[in-house]
């Protein structure tokens, strides 16, 4: 979205506040490099005038690091003075807050320069130019997001998942337990407020199950025939999830890797491109098939997802935690595979016909950014499809697999391999990815020099 004076919803004010009408803040939010939403609450009085000529705040807001501070040596940070830009809200997105003590609302919002053309750094710009390749082919990309999380219990001094009770024994039900529909019932009254925040939201929820961990869930959302809309969806049933945990005595936890031997969770995208005519267009093209081996046009997909894989981990994999998950025999991808109905595969093609043929791109963590994934991933598509990739050999449904490690287990290999990147750069922008390497390797490096437990546990009496 370019544009020198942008579209500014005030209809859609008004007629909230006419449904609405007590209204006592809303809060306008953003997703930030490292996936947290960032922002400001303004007051009544302030609604008229945001909504018709926007605000300032710090374009930089949105490069900040996980814990909240800056980082030195790039532009738009403290070293140049944390400029302010124009932000516009995002049309479509201001609704309710159902988990608010008052009547509250919410509101997404975009970051421009001052002179009208969206900021190089805001995620959703970054997609947005990704996606635009695509959208040159006149094609429709429709994708959805699947999250996993834990509930941990909120009153413990050390991180617990909510371990569900055995009847009559008071003791916790040992092993994973996956797809026990007892686990969801546990907890169905907080299922229930999560569903109703959804509808109240617009946030278009479909299957739960309860995942392979104790305390581990997936909460998936419907397809949607718009990627910067499917990564809206994400980040706000996120944020929803997380609030309405802590009403009832939860803690929602979507780190990649919370507990050692338990899964990690992961954020799982499907993926699939639709031509002007409605028709799928991984099915077309000189091989007019949807089972294996695929069309073409499939195969050369998954050929760029498979070449741009390693590139592209420090985003789908954007913090310590995330590089523990990505272990063996954990269901979390080790190397850039993909295969038809496989779930040890990076790239699964989930049973499906000419009509919905799809991938899932299983590598990224719950706690990646769903934007800067979904660019990488559709990076990835189109360069594969502009130069005929060759996908490699499929792994077959059922088959074991031998494992490599191809996909960089560790932050600071996988940041080298994102800097040397130059298919990524295309893709995302210069700038970004300069700056998106200079946040990174920042926190890596004070994160690697704090000394913690393990350091002593492991050399005190030792070494």
């Amino acid at each position: 979205m370019s544009r020198k004076k942008p579209y500014r919803p005030q209809a859609e004010l008004k007629g909230f506040l006419q449904k609405h009408p007590d209204t006592g803040f809303v809060e306008l939010l953003i997703a930030d490099l490292a996936g947290v939403l960032r922002g400001k609450r303004i007051r009544p009085e302030e609604f008229d005038k945001v909504w018709k000529d926007g605000f300032c705040i710090p374009g930089g807001m949105v490069i900040l690091d996980t814990l909240g501070d800056t980082v030195p040596g790039i532009a738009w940070s403290s070293d140049d003075g944390d400029p302010d830009t124009d932000a516009v809200i995002v049309p479509g997105s201001l609704v309710t807050i159902p988990w608010a003590q008052r009547p509250a609302g919410q509101a997404l919002f975009r970051l421009f320069t001052r002179d009208g053309d969206p900021l190089f750094c805001d995620p959703r710009h970054v997609l947005e130019r990704a996606a635009a390749p695509i959208r040159k082919m006149n094609l429709d990309i429709v994708m959805a997001a699947e999250l996993e999380f834990y509930l941990l219990d909120a009153d413990t001094e050390r991180p617990r998942a909510r371990v569900a009770q055995v009847p009559g024994i008071g003791g916790p039900q040992p092993g994973p337990q996956v797809y026990h529909p007892d686990d969801l019932w546990d907890i169905e009254n907080f299922l229930n407020d999560v569903a109703d925040a959804c509808t109240a939201q617009g946030l278009p929820i479909g299957t739960t199950t309860s995942e392979f961990a104790p305390g581990q869930f997936e909460i998936n959302l419907h397809h949607v025939a718009d990627p910067v809309l499917a990564c809206d969806h994400a980040v706000l049933l996120k944020r929803a999830i997380k609030a309405i945990a802590r009403q009832h005595g939860f803690v929602a936890c979507f780190m990649a890797k919370p507990f050692e031997e338990d899964s990690g969770s992961g954020l799982h995208v499907h993926m699939s491109l639709v031509d002007k005519d409605g028709k799928n267009y991984f099915s077309q093209g000189k091989e007019k098939m949807a089972l294996p081996p695929y069309s073409a046009r499939f195969r050369h997909a998954i050929g760029g997802l498979r070449k741009t894989m390693a590139d592209a981990t420090a985003i789908f994999a954007p913090n310590a935690n995330s590089y523990r998950r990505l272990r063996p025999e954990m269901f979390a991808p080790v190397e850039p595979n993909w295969g038809s109905n496989h779930r040890n595969v990076a790239i699964r093609v989930p049973v499906s016909d000419e009509k919905n043929l799809r991938f899932e791109h299983r590598t990224s963590g719950a706690d990646a950014n769903p934007y800067l994934v979904t660019a990488a991933i559709l990076a990835g598509v189109h360069y594969g499809i502009k130069n005929r990739c060759d996908p490699g050999r499929m792994v077959e449904e059922g088959e074991f697999i031998e494992l490599k490690r191809k996909i960089p287990n560790r932050w600071d290999t996988a940041i080298d391999k994102f800097e040397r990147s130059k298919i990524l750069r295309e893709y995302l922008g210069e700038q970004y990815c300069r700056t998106f390497v200079a946040n990174r390797r920042d926190e890596s490096r004070r994160f690697h020099n704090i000394v913690s437990q393990a350091d002593f546990d492991w050399y005190l009496r030792a070494v």
